[in-house]
């Protein structure tokens, strides 16, 4: 989540700034989505202490809809991000 506030500051000219979209959504949403799946393949140790891919899921998930919220100032926004995160998690790990 801190990372994508610093993305957020950087990208989208701070927290709030953004209106909600769903080009915005889909965009932010896959950035930060595709961020925390990655910290876990590099930090194999965070990948153990979360074991089952539902903890990992709603980890990402969270960060994402959060970080959708914060830029948008919109709460729909975010749990649009959520769901956004936990298909993205299904296609990119899933069986």
């Amino acid at each position: 989540t801190y990372w994508a506030v610093d993305h957020i500051k950087d990208k989208y000219g701070g927290l709030c700034k953004s209106k909600p979209s769903s080009e915005l959504i889909e965009k932010l949403g896959s950035e930060v989505n595709s961020y925390a799946l990655e910290m876990y393949e590099r930090y194999p140790a965070a990948m153990e202490a979360h074991f089952g891919g539902s903890q990992r899921a709603t980890v990402a998930a969270a960060a994402t809809g959060i970080a959708c919220a914060f830029a948008t100032g919109n709460a729909n926004a975010g749990v649009n991000g959520w769901y956004l995160s936990m298909y993205q998690h299904r296609e990119r790990l899933g069986r």
